[in-house]
């Protein structure tokens, strides 16, 4: 038996593939954080920050929501992640979750499809 990991074109799909007398494709997708961002010198630092650190996510501007889904988003703090490990609100909490990802790249697997 023997287990081979080949990274895609895609950097956040992995494929372990399972070598013996029956072949098995196992796909891992990962989850990108989603940084939720405004105008804010904190939103600033956040998107610098996780830059800095070559940490991928998906930005979204708070203002966007307003105009084009779901009117204002009063309970939303920017910047805010939310991101597999959990959600993160304001750049302190924001620069524990860089700690977290320092600490121990995550191999959890999320039951969201929406990050």
């Amino acid at each position: 038996m023997s287990l081979k990991t080949l990274e895609l074109i895609e950097p956040n799909v992995t494929v372990v593939l399972h070598l013996s007398p029956y072949v098995a494709i196992i796909v891992v997708v990962k989850r990108k954080p989603v940084l939720i961002v405004d105008e804010s010198d904190d939103s600033m630092k956040a998107i610098d920050l996780l830059k800095r650190l070559d940490i991928e996510y998906v930005e979204y501007d708070i203002k966007k929501f307003e105009e084009s889904c779901c009117g204002e988003l009063p309970t939303t703090k920017a910047p805010s992640l939310f991101a597999v490990e959990g959600i993160f609100k304001g750049l302190q909490e924001i620069n524990e979750y860089t700690f977290l990802k320092g600490d121990a790249a995550s191999d959890t697997e999320s039951e969201s499809a929406y990050w």
